[in-house]
């Protein structure tokens, strides 16, 4: 039977990731007319149902909302609103005693306007959500056993859950990320890394060389 013992030098990943949809309301609303917009804010994951291992998720919201906290403690862990303005969401995960673990914070800035052009090239539909993703990872060090046990029989341990590739579908509630996203990332930071040493030698040679200069006049 596992315990509450921790096992020491293990660490357990689990990637989330936060959201937000907004779409502009078509009507207003008598006690609300200065909102603009519908949206819904959010916290999903990668291995499905998050619940076995999450308690409650709290959202603190702009404190202008009547009842800027709200507590949701079955899943989907989302809550949908409206308002006229872009805010910062504070998202508090409560885990399951059996993690024994504090509470994590994540931050998620909802957003109401596109700011860019659709992706296929024209202004940004009037019917189309705007969406906004943000990868996080949860990352549990030396876990008990018993919560350790919880996260391998579904699937958390030594697996991402991360797609292979990249979602080229149309449905918005599909994120960005993948297994080929974080690849092309690693890549394009390898590759500013090296101009960045090849940068450092030229200039280490061009000092070289005016000191070399400056020592034969």
């Amino acid at each position: 039977m596992a315990s509450n013992k921790r096992m020491k030098g293990v660490s357990v990943t689990l990637p989330v990731y936060t959201f937000n949809f907004a779409t502009p309301l078509t009507a207003k609303k008598a006690a609300d007319s200065d909102h603009t917009h519908k949206w819904t804010v959010g916290l999903r994951g990668f291995h499905g149902d998050l619940s076995f291992c999450i308690k409650k998720v709290v959202f603190r919201l702009h404190d202008t909302y009547p009842n800027p906290v709200r507590s949701i403690e079955e899943p989907p862990f989302e809550l949908s609103e409206t308002g006229w303005g872009e805010f910062e969401v504070l998202v508090k995960v409560h885990f399951h005693p059996a993690a024994n673990e504090k509470a994590a914070q994540l931050y998620h800035h909802i957003r109401l306007h596109p700011y860019q052009d659709d992706p296929a090239g024209g202004p940004w539909p009037k019917d189309k959500p705007v969406t906004s993703f943000v990868y996080d990872e949860l990352v549990f060090n030396e876990p008990t056993e018993a919560f350790y046990q919880i996260l391998a029989d579904n699937n958390v341990v030594n697996s991402s859950g991360l797609p292979q590739r990249k979602y080229a579908g149309k449905d918005y509630n599909i994120p960005p990320f993948s297994l080929q996203m974080e690849q092309e990332e690693l890549d394009r930071l390898d590759k500013a890394q090296r101009e960045v040493n090849q940068q450092i030698i030229q200039l280490r040679q061009r000092k070289a060389a005016l000191e070399q200069d400056k020592g034969t006049t």
